[in-house]
């Protein structure tokens, strides 16, 4: 039906498009005749005088066309620009040479040509605040529509270059207006040249979660909580690490005051000052000495897990535990074997025992600080590293060292920090990497009096809280130790002590570990008994 419809229809506008050509050709040759008999031309000068008529014509219409539309434009141009809102209709402004809001020509150039912003936007002077600091200059700027604080974090090298300095004179900061708020800090001078003096006690105790350092303009800088997180410390011989971890241990007794140490000392003196107020302290490169630790803090792991587990099964509230936190200098050495098949098989059960430690232990309330100054791929085992939330970098020489220490991607988050660019002639400088953000920060440098005046207190606390444990054989043990001033006490002493007068060795032993719930430990020459600060752990320990 359709196509019989419509044939028709086609037929008679082709022949009606025919007639049309056919009278147009016949007008035109009559028009060419009339001008041929008027001025005695050929038929070929009469189509040239005729072409060129109709040319003349065209050029006339077009160029009264063009005036009468630029006449125009020039009439709506100022309406349409006060109405157009974004900096792309101030650039357009600007280069039509109209009347528009003011745009921040410094840093506009800069922020286009290092790749932030596209060339054709602006940054409008009315969206800026520029304040002068006493470390530098911070901005205050809003970005153009479509663009973020990650458009300005990925370019902050280019910027820096823009700005005459280093990527290290730029401190990125977003705001939580919107995506587009960024505010910039430009050194004006390089990071941490002049020291900050230390923070107070009172300071410390004040910051919200467990301060590690300064940043670029003085502020106090660390993460919120070490509540279901741990550590890694990473960086090059020299630079700093134990220092500044002494000052996080300092802040860790201040900010947290009841919590359980365990320190495994691997350069054997480098935190030797936190030793009595440590639940154990192992000054050794052993291997086999962290295996033993890592055993008695799974051992601790796993009765909080049964607590848990026993609280949710009787509908009861969840058990509250004592934080406890696991320290580990020059850990890298403890991985490392001597070759012997023992060794070795040592090493392969560190690794798990890490693992399963720094994985499965902040549910909790368990924490690990490890640091090494060798952060090479073999240094610490990839499924032990792997686990840390918090990463801090001291002064590295290679992008893919930086990588073992912070993360394989971290140099795909917005605004990183090449810990290659630090200053390793000032210690302590490093890059913290906590939330997904990166902060470069200075830790801090206690005087040795602070440092044992906080031990003293913490340590006063702890002889406090011992005295007002219940009698018992365990607190009975400790405070003959305490009383005698002795650290070890053989089986053969303590079990007569505490009313044990088994003859058989064996027999009297299992007596003594029975009556206490501690295992018992070997001392000098092999002999068996018992160490204060296992005492005192059991004593005090919520497990």
């Amino acid at each position: 039906m359709t196509k019989k419809s419509t044939q028709p229809d086609a037929e008679e506008e082709l022949y009606a498009q025919a007639a049309g050509a056919i009278g147009v050709l016949c007008i035109a040759a009559g028009i060419l005749a009339a001008i041929k008999d008027k001025l005695g031309l050929s038929w070929g000068g009469a189509v040239a005088v005729a072409v060129g008529a109709l040319v003349a014509l065209g050029y006339a219409a077009w160029w009264a066309r063009t005036r009468i539309h630029a006449y125009l434009n020039r009439k709506q141009k100022p309406a349409a620009a006060s109405r157009q809102e974004g900096p792309t209709g101030a650039l357009e402004a600007a280069q039509e040479g109209v009347q528009g809001p003011p745009v921040h020509a410094g840093l506009t150039t800069a922020l286009s040509r290092a790749g932030a912003i596209g060339k054709e936007e602006v940054i409008l002077d009315e969206d800026v605040t520029v304040k002068q600091l006493d470390v530098g200059t911070l901005y205050k700027f809003l970005l153009p529509p479509g663009r973020t604080s990650e458009d300005v974090g990925k370019q902050l090298g280019a910027i820096a270059s823009m700005f005459g300095v280093t990527r290290l004179h730029l401190k990125l900061e977003t705001s939580r207006k919107s995506e587009r708020h960024v505010r910039l800090l430009v050194l004006k001078e390089p990071p941490f040249s002049r020291p900050f003096p230390a923070p107070t006690r009172q300071e410390i105790a004040d910051f919200a979660g467990v301060p590690m350092g300064h940043d670029v303009t003085g502020k106090l800088v660390g993460v919120p909580t070490f509540d279901k997180a741990s550590l890694l410390v990473g960086g090059m011989t020299q630079t700093g690490k134990t220092t500044l971890v002494n000052g996080i241990i300092t802040c860790l007794l201040i900010a947290y005051g009841d919590f359980d140490l365990y320190l495994l000392d691997g350069k054997l003196c480098g935190l030797t000052e936190f030793q009595k107020v440590a639940v154990r302290y192992e000054a050794s490169d052993d291997p086999a000495v962290l295996g033993s630790m890592l055993d008695e803090l799974n051992a601790r792991v796993d009765d909080r897990y049964t607590k848990m587990q026993e609280a949710k099964r009787n509908r009861q509230p969840a058990p509250v535990f004592k934080p406890v936190f696991f320290i580990i200098d020059e850990a890298a050495d403890f991985y490392v074997d001597d070759g012997s098949k023992e060794s070795q098989e040592t090493v392969r059960q560190n690794e798990d025992k890490s693992r399963k430690l720094v994985s499965k232990s902040l549910e909790s309330g368990i924490s690990t600080i490890m640091m090494t100054q060798r952060p090479s791929n073999d240094a610490i085992p990839v499924k032990v590293r792997d686990q840390f939330l918090y990463r801090l970098c001291l002064y590295v020489a290679a992008k893919g060292t930086a990588k073992v220490a912070l993360g394989d991607s971290y140099f795909e988050t917005v605004a990183p920090i090449h810990p290659a660019l630090l200053d390793p002639k000032i210690p302590g400088q490093a890059v913290l990497f906590a939330g997904g953000t990166s902060a470069l920060i200075r830790g801090f440098w206690f005087a040795d009096d602070f440092i044992w005046r906080t031990v003293d207190e913490v340590l006063a606390k702890q002889s406090k809280a011992i005295a007002e444990v219940p009698e018992s054989p365990l607190k009975r043990a400790v405070d003959l130790m305490q009383s005698q001033g002795i650290d070890f006490m053989p089986t053969s002493d303590l079990a007569p002590a505490l009313g044990i007068t088994e003859a058989n060795p064996v027999e009297r032993g299992k007596k003594l570990g029975r009556l206490l719930g501690v295992s018992a430990d070997k001392g000098a020459k092999g002999v068996r008994g018992y160490r204060l600060t296992d005492l005192t752990a059991a004593l005090m320990a919520d497990s």
